[in-house]
């Protein structure tokens, strides 16, 4: 593993390794075991999106591993005035040890990897969230003990967070299954990668036909980042129906998970009540992508 550009690049094997490795670091860090495994090291942290939880994780996690992270926003790098970007890369290598990017096309994160010397990792662009997805997967294992024999679905937008869901969930032995408005369907790279896997993975317009026995819950935001100008076209086809609430949880297993990668619209994707009810399960979640990212981190540039 070289770089984390998109899960499709990792075996299951280095998926687990990965979250094995994050579980130990979220334990030294709950009972105060110092582990300054990147002492000396430098992330440059690259934003060309707004974000919360990835920034902060990010730069606490380079802290509590002994390093440390520089915020570098597109707007003060020369990268945001239209130096090539594989300019910027070979430049940061030679100065960081690391480059964490988000951004909007993966084709930058995938040419700051080709020119650059030093490991990238993908924080999220329009096509996939790979950081996200594996803080996903710690929660998962943390409440449900395994990933064997586990549903999982999907509902709402057909974007990066599905994208990435749909890999991680069936390279680790799950079904996926995917409710989405017709026209709004994952990319159609992820649906030809999830072919291979036959009946573990479904897709559907009806999300009471893939919530059905599901063992965890997914969704986001009807426009993500980007789609601001198309807010209003997109209500009208989701609302009402792609949603999770109480209907679709009462589909689900009894004891059914609900996941939701923040921020969350209230009453729009997810409705209040079944959010407060999940809260717990939810902000683990957002905590663990400290722990998820610090394992990248760690087998990246120890």
């Amino acid at each position: 593993m070289k770089h984390l550009l998109t899960l499709e690049q990792l075996s299951k094997e280095e998926l687990l390794d990965i979250l094995n490795l994050a579980d130990q670091l979220k334990f030294q860090k709950k009972n105060g075991i110092a582990h300054e495994i990147l002492k000396g090291k430098t992330l440059g942290m690259i934003f060309q999106k707004s974000s919360t939880r990835t920034r902060v994780s990010f730069e606490v996690g380079m802290h509590e591993l002994g390093g440390q992270a520089l915020f570098l926003s597109s707007r003060d790098l020369q990268i945001g005035r239209g130096e090539p970007v594989q300019d910027t890369a070979r430049v940061l290598s030679r100065y960081l040890d690391g480059i964490m990017i988000r951004t909007f096309d993966q084709e930058e994160v995938e040419d700051l990897a080709k020119y650059g010397s030093i490991p990238v990792i993908n924080a999220l662009t329009d096509y996939c969230h790979p950081c996200q997805v594996l803080a996903d997967l710690m929660t998962i294992r943390e409440f449900k003990g395994a990933f064997e024999g586990l549903k999982c679905c999907y509902i709402g937008d057909g974007n990066n967070m599905a994208n990435s869901i749909i890999v991680g969930v069936l390279k680790l032995g799950m079904t996926m299954a995917i409710a989405c408005p017709k026209g709004y369907e994952p990319d159609k790279h992820i649906l030809e990668f999830a072919k291979a896997y036959g009946d573990k993975f479904i897709i559907t317009e009806d999300p009471k036909v893939a919530a059905l026995d599901a063992d965890v819950l997914f969704t986001d935001v009807w426009a993500s980042m980007g789609q601001e100008s198309e807010k209003a076209i997109r209500e009208a086809v989701f609302k009402g129906v792609y949603q999770i609430n109480d209907e679709i949880m009462a589909l689900a297993k009894p004891d059914c998970m609900v996941q939701h990668c923040l921020p969350a619209h209230r009453e729009e994707e997810i409705t209040a009540k079944v959010f407060e009810e999940h809260a717990d399960e939810i902000f683990e979640e957002a905590e663990n992508r400290l722990h998820a990212q610090k394992a990248v981190l760690v087998k990246l540039m120890a």
